[in-house]
């Protein structure tokens, strides 16, 4: 086959699977080549163009001192924008694009814009847009039209400065009867932010089905992450499915240029300073071992924690976090556990022994072993975990100083499912919230299924 008919026909297949919603960033990104390497290469149209062309809020996403992420959904090909200033009417507002520097990230489903250069500790106003794009090929694009959010929404970057209130949800598991009462909780507190501390998902295969989840969601608060920043730290279900493997199509990575070299790989981890709180996000990833024959040799963790430990060594040691009062970190998976028939994760080659309930993890002893010696010698005084679907708490002792908040579960009430499901009291959604108050830190945790406060921690200064 000569090199031409090769690309256009490689075009072809990529195109047609690209409206699937299952491509992966590198095979999009090598379909895209394929076609801007042949001038006479033709990418059909996709559907749409008389309906809205924007048709979600927007959500703020891995927001820091300096930078923060937009994302918003669209309905056809489009190339999006940010309006971005510290006036209220945006009189001063500048223009930012979608993808970063080169090119615009021109595509049908999602919008991801990263703002940079803000200051710490900051009210930024904002709007969204986007242009609606005809695409016929590399020498053949034009704009159709242009649309903006009516909106002018705020946020308050992170930073020394900043209100010190913070919440965490978890094991959300697309479930939009709980997510929704997170949500209504979230707007009633109006936190300086949310971690949103994994299982958001369960194995999502479409970026549709990832949009679903997270910026249309059914639920009465649509805008729930327009005003409020979302923190992310991914449970070991946000790595499943074949979307999933590239989350990043929907919720951004940093830009390279917000870290270093070394760390350009680890988008999810993050060290903030919010006020007198310091807050660290790690990723335990799986809760099966690399070498567990389910998952074919496709998962990566070991090397992905191990990675982590490093960038944390480093995190611990930067000023602002060092000289903050408090220092709170998440995972999804618990890296303590006082029942010794929970699986501790390092169980070779396929996480399988009688000795433990489970044939995957229930807690993390590697990435224990990894971090926690780092958490104890910076003083962490809280450890914010989840997966397990059941509020517990954890106290330090003789081998950790940090305390360990385990998030509750996804179900209301219950326990199982189809005939095997029953009525369990212990099972209930948890919100904790977490601020400084006369000089301590205080840890509240919101029971989702009865409107209580479950528990009520204090912490003082490390």
């Amino acid at each position: 086959m000569k090199r031409r008919d090769f690309l256009k026909s490689t075009a072809g297949i990529a195109i047609a699977t690209a409206s699937t919603g299952l491509l992966a960033p590198s095979e999009a990104l090598a379909a895209a080549e394929s076609i801007q390497s042949d001038p006479s290469g033709q990418k059909p149209e996709p559907p749409g163009g008389d309906g809205p062309l924007i048709i979600s809020s927007p959500m703020l996403q891995n927001f820091a001192e300096t930078s923060a992420g937009v994302a918003f959904a669209v309905s056809d090909l489009a190339n999006g924008f940010v309006v971005i200033g510290r006036q209220p009417d945006l009189s001063d507002g500048r223009k930012v694009m979608c993808g970063g520097f080169r090119v615009t990230d021109v595509n049908d489903r999602v919008m991801l814009v990263r703002l940079t250069g803000l200051l710490p500790a900051t009210r930024y106003y904002y709007r969204i847009g986007a242009d609606r794009i005809s695409y016929k090929g590399g020498y053949k694009m034009k704009v159709l039209g242009t649309e903006e959010d009516p909106c002018i929404y705020s946020f308050t970057t992170a930073g020394k400065g900043a209100r010190a209130h913070f919440c965490v949800i978890n094991d959300t598991h697309a479930r939009m009867d709980t997510f929704a009462r997170a949500t209504d909780k979230i707007a009633a507190l109006s936190p300086s932010c949310v971690v949103w501390n994994g299982d958001a998902c369960n194995t999502e295969e479409t970026v549709e089905d990832q949009m679903r989840i997270f910026l249309t969601p059914d639920i009465p608060h649509k805008d729930y992450a327009a005003r409020i920043p979302y923190l992310f730290c991914p449970g070991n279900h946000d790595d499943r499915g074949w979307a999933n493997r590239h989350l990043e199509r929907v919720w951004m990575f940093r830009q390279p240029e917000e870290r270093s070299s070394r760390d350009w790989d680890l988008g999810r981890n993050f060290a903030v300073r919010l006020g007198d709180i310091a807050l660290i996000g790690l990723d335990t990833a799986e809760d099966k071992v690399d070498s567990n024959p389910k998952f074919a040799g496709l998962f990566n963790s070991a090397a992905y924690r191990e990675a982590q430990t490093e960038w944390l060594r480093d995190a611990l040691k930067r000023k602002d976090i060092a000289r903050a009062p408090f220092l709170v970190a998440f995972c999804h998976i618990p890296l303590a556990d006082d029942n010794p028939r929970h699986n501790p994760g390092d169980i070779f080659p396929a996480d399988s022994d009688p000795a433990y309930s489970t044939d995957y993890a229930l807690w993390q002893r590697t990435c224990a072993g990894l971090w926690g010696p780092l958490l104890d010698k910076a003083r962490c005084q809280l450890l914010i975990t989840a997966h397990q679907h059941c509020y517990r708490y954890l106290a330090p002792d003789g081998s950790r100083r940090w305390a360990e908040i385990i998030g509750g579960s996804p179900e209301l009430g219950y326990r199982g499912k189809g005939d095997k499901r029953v009525e369990d009291s212990s099972r209930f959604p948890t919100l904790i919230e977490g601020l400084t108050e006369n000089g301590e830190l205080k840890i509240l945790v919101h029971n989702l299924l009865n409107g209580e406060i479950q528990d009520t921690f204090n912490f003082k200064k490390r």
